[in-house]
């Protein structure tokens, strides 16, 4: 579901800010997101489908609609606002909102080696789970260290800093 959720880039915030309290109109909440249209558009679709948001009936007008939380909604939006909270900064958001950084970050609570992360990532490329982990590591949110206890030696990946904050704000068993 975390992989699913994290598809666009839009949909933890959109969360967040409906469990904070923010009108479920799309006014209110475009402009508390600062993103495009079309981006912020095509994220509250996909809560929609994922069941997370439901039309609220009798409010809002057909082209302009009003929604809100469903219960399943409720509990990820309560996750949502963890994860959004242990992101200040505008440079991390744009981080977060990258469609593995979550995945990865709930996997490395402690070591995992590269092939670890992309068996439990099933859909993930080597290629973005590269890019993801040089990211990760490049805001300093993950460590990469070389365990040489092995014959062959090689890397483990951990969350740290920004990163367990992330880890620790999921709940895996929701």
């Amino acid at each position: 579901m975390l992989v699913k959720l994290t598809s666009r880039a839009w949909s933890l915030k959109i969360l967040a800010l409906l469990h904070a309290g923010v009108p479920g109109r799309q006014a209110p909440l475009l402009s508390a997101t600062s993103a495009s249209r079309t981006s912020f558009a095509s994220s509250l679709e996909h809560l929609v489908q994922l069941g997370l948001l439901e039309r609220n009936p009798g409010h809002g007008h057909p082209l302009r609609p009003e929604f809100r939380l469903t219960v399943k909604g409720v509990e990820a939006a309560e996750i949502a606002s963890r994860i959004v909270t242990a992101v200040p900064d505008d440079g991390g958001f744009a981080l977060l909102r990258r469609s593995w950084t979550v995945p990865i970050l709930a996997l490395t609570d402690t070591p995992q080696r590269f092939s670890v992360i992309k068996s439990n990532l099933a859909t993930i490329t080597d290629r973005a789970l590269s890019t993801s982990l040089h990211q990760l590591e490049e805001r300093d949110w993950l460590q990469r260290d070389i365990d040489t206890s092995e014959r062959v030696p090689f890397p483990t990946y951990l969350a740290v800093n920004r990163g367990i904050e992330i880890n620790r704000a999921i709940d895996l068993t929701a």
